[in-house]
């Protein structure tokens, strides 16, 4: 068993969750009661936990399911340690509540990053251990027994030498009057019994019987539904509308102007739609009204001309580039990206005399309550969130734009009010992925052996508006994510950042966002410089890992799974990458495509290799590889936001094209198990996607793509 000291316990849940405080659960409706006050029979030893005298235990967690298991992963880490079965938990929302439900990794209350498992391993395992240390001492005081001859299991304490047993329930009273343990004590990893197995995810059944609830699905007495429609340009305003034709619809109840946008207030969804389009509306354009992509560009790649904020440094790249053997340089870029999250983006609000309540899907939960709190004025306490499940989070959800425009709207309106974005409105109002412009050089000895690499990065940072405590020294480090994790033995590495605000559009993380970039941009690179030195790819990069033995390890699974040097079909090629970032997370994948006469690619079989330190659910891991690779081939074949007259050209997924159930692809992931500390899962799959697409191309065609989407570039003249 690891001990945990007392210290080491209230830092890390001080850091998650304020400290050992008891559980928290919405109360009256208008604001957040202590569980312990409301029911008093419960046994509530922190944060995470409540155990009521019925023996139903209820984990509580401030990280959101949005499809990526953590209602499953959550449950699992206390469970593992409190000695229940998932059967025997059931599972509710944090409220918001930044003190108790941060993550610890952020330091806010936010799901994203690929950081649940890995921030909060530990944190939800302790609170296991504790509760199951005060459980166990209840028992053994009743029986006025040493607590060290009796064993906890299956939601119950057994005195082993005589056998006697208590339910939780039965001890929760007198667990809750005992102190905190100072220590607790952690299971050794050779002990577990759920993590690690492939446990069946407790959110499945209520998705498929349909009574699972997501914002959208959010139904009040009396509510009406909203649209909207935004200024076209970013910073336009409304000139002129006709609101009498589209107060002529039937169902419209109320048109509110808000000057940058416009919604239609009705009975139901088509209703508004109707009054939308009814509307007519003229806009004034603004300063932006001219801005293309082209001049988006054109600015990047003047900004690019300057030296930046030197973010890793090893020995003398520019030196040592000068003298080598050959020298190879080029310019990458990666274009804006949208989320088209599956559930548009939706809010319902209720804006009353002496308070505002709030139904929505979020990954920033006390954000939203933030915000609901600005625009109305009401203190934090008068305003209560009720989070949903989110269809699709992406990073999008990590915005709050869309509940600070429901609020605006819900102050015009009485009663509640569900406001429903449009596919054409989420498409051409998102927070997108960043346009990204690179710079790489590299220098080679005789043998094609890299001396020296650089690596320019070039655009905004997201982190110095989303967490600006985080944008440190001119540096981004989402923007550098993966940049400056090089793997690779080279002598001489410089990784540069500079910043460069295009305020044309709203940018914000995309699924990794710049590791999505950056991962790319490496390995399309480093593929280059296989090519130079006339080597085979995986070999080329695997000589360049002594210093990476999980990185070696995985690329060379993933090799040998996918049979790489084995014979294809005619017309197939494969192509190979690795990926490390911040994530702690080693992933390495071989693509197999086949690319047509007219330039069409079509993805057969893709192969992964993943090593995330310790595994809670394996199936969970596999289902996240396998939808990161459908995003990352949607991304890299078509994905592209583009500009003409300051207004986005793409409006649903008809320009916006997404990967399609007959084009799916063979996947396969092969997992490397092991005890280290849990990396990251959410997006590794989606950022090493794209480049062993490209790599593949290149094998196949030839040609080496150096901007994403590949789109029609491989097409034939």
């Amino acid at each position: 068993m690891t001990t945990v000291s007392r210290r080491d316990f209230v830092v890390v849940l001080t850091s998650a969750a304020g400290g050992l405080l008891l559980g928290y659960r919405i109360g009256d409706g208008w604001g957040v009661t202590n569980a312990a006050a409301a029911t008093p029979l419960e046994f509530a030893p922190n944060a995470f936990i409540r155990i009521g005298t019925d023996g139903r235990v209820t984990v509580i967690t401030g990280q959101v399911e949005m499809g990526q298991g953590t209602y499953t992963a959550m449950p699992m880490l206390v469970a593992e340690e409190l000695e229940v079965g998932l059967d025997q938990v059931r599972l509710e929302h944090a409220p918001p509540n930044e003190k108790l439900y941060g993550n610890p990794i952020f330091g806010i209350q936010a799901t994203g990053g690929s950081t649940s498992v890995k921030g909060l391993y530990l944190p939800m395992r302790r609170a296991g251990a504790t509760a199951r240390t005060m459980l166990v001492t209840a028992a053994a005081q009743t029986w006025e027994v040493d607590p060290a001859s009796c064993r906890a299991h299956r939601g119950a304490v057994t005195h082993t030498p005589t056998g006697r047993t208590l339910r939780y329930g039965a001890l929760a009273e007198k667990a809750a009057r005992l102190p905190v343990p100072t220590e607790v004590a952690l299971k050794e990893p050779k002990d577990f019994t759920l993590i690690g197995t492939p446990a069946k995810r407790l959110d499945t059944p209520e998705k498929v019987n349909g009574k699972a609830q997501y914002g959208i699905d959010v139904r009040l007495p009396g509510m009406a539904i909203a649209t909207v429609a935004a200024s076209p340009v970013l910073g336009g305003k409304v000139a002129g509308l006709d609101e009498e034709k589209a107060r002529a619809i039937k169902g419209v109840r109320q048109i509110v102007n808000l000057g940058d946008v416009v919604a239609v207030v009705a009975d139901h969804m088509w209703a508004a739609k109707q009054g939308i389009a009814a509307l007519a509306i003229r806009w004034d354009d603004g300063p932006n009204a001219g801005v293309s992509t082209a001049d988006v560009v054109r600015g990047l790649d003047e900004a690019s001309q300057q030296p930046g904020v030197v973010a890793r440094q090893e020995g003398d790249a520019a030196t040592a580039i000068a003298g080598a053997a050959q020298k190879l340089d080029a310019v990458y870029q990666v274009p804006f990206l949208a989320h088209t999250t599956m559930e548009p983006m939706n809010c319902t609000v209720h804006v009353r005399k002496n308070g505002c309540e709030v139904w929505t899907g979020s990954q920033v939960l006390a954000r939203v309550q933030a915000t609901a709190a600005e625009v109305t004025g009401f203190p934090l306490e008068r305003v209560v969130v009720h989070n949903h499940l989110l269809g699709g989070g992406f990073g999008r959800r990590l915005e709050h734009d869309y509940v600070t425009q429901a609020v605006r709207i819900a102050k015009q309106v009485e009663g509640p009010v569900k406001v429903v974005w449009t596919r054409e409105e989420d498409v051409q109002h998102d927070v997108y992925r960043p346009y990204y412009y690179d710079r790489m050089a590299a220098g080679l000895d005789m043998q094609g052996k890299p001396l020296a690499w650089t690596q320019r990065v070039v655009g905004v940072s997201i982190l110095a508006r989303w967490l600006p405590p985080a944008f440190r020294n001119g540096l981004d480090g989402d923007a550098l994510d993966g940049a400056v994790h090089l793997l690779y033995d080279i002598p001489a590495i410089q990784v540069e950042y500079v910043r460069h605000e295009e305020p044309v559009l709203n940018t914000g993380f995309w699924r990794g966002v710049g590791v999505t970039h950056n991962t790319f941009v490496i390995e399309s690179f480093i593929d280059e410089l296989a090519h130079a030195a006339k080597a085979d790819p995986f070999e080329y990069r695997r000589a360049l890992l002594d210093k990476s033995p999980r990185g070696r390890a995985v690329l060379e699974l993933a090799a040998q799974r996918a049979g790489w040097g084995a014979k294809l079909p005619a017309g197939r090629a494969r192509g190979i990458a690795l990926m490390y970032s911040g994530w702690d997370t080693y992933l390495a994948q071989v693509a197999e495509v086949a690319v047509s006469p007219a330039g069409e690619v079509r993805v057969h079989r893709i192969v992964c290799a993943v090593d995330c330190g310790t595994v809670v659910n394996p199936d969970i891991v596999k289902a996240q590889i396998e939808g990161g690779v459908v995003y990352g081939i949607t991304g890299a074949l078509w994905g592209e936001i583009t500009l003409k007259n300051g207004r986005v050209e793409q409006s649903n997924f008809n320009n916006y094209r997404a990967l399609r159930m007959s084009e799916m692809p063979a996947i396969e992931v092969h997992l490397v198990r092991n005890f280290e500390a849990p990396g990251g899962m959410g997006e590794p799959g989606t950022a090493v996607t794209a480049p062993a697409l490209a790599n593949a191309i290149f094998a196949a065609t030839g040609k080496r793509l150096r901007r994403l989407p590949v789109g029609d570039q491989l097409r034939s003249a």
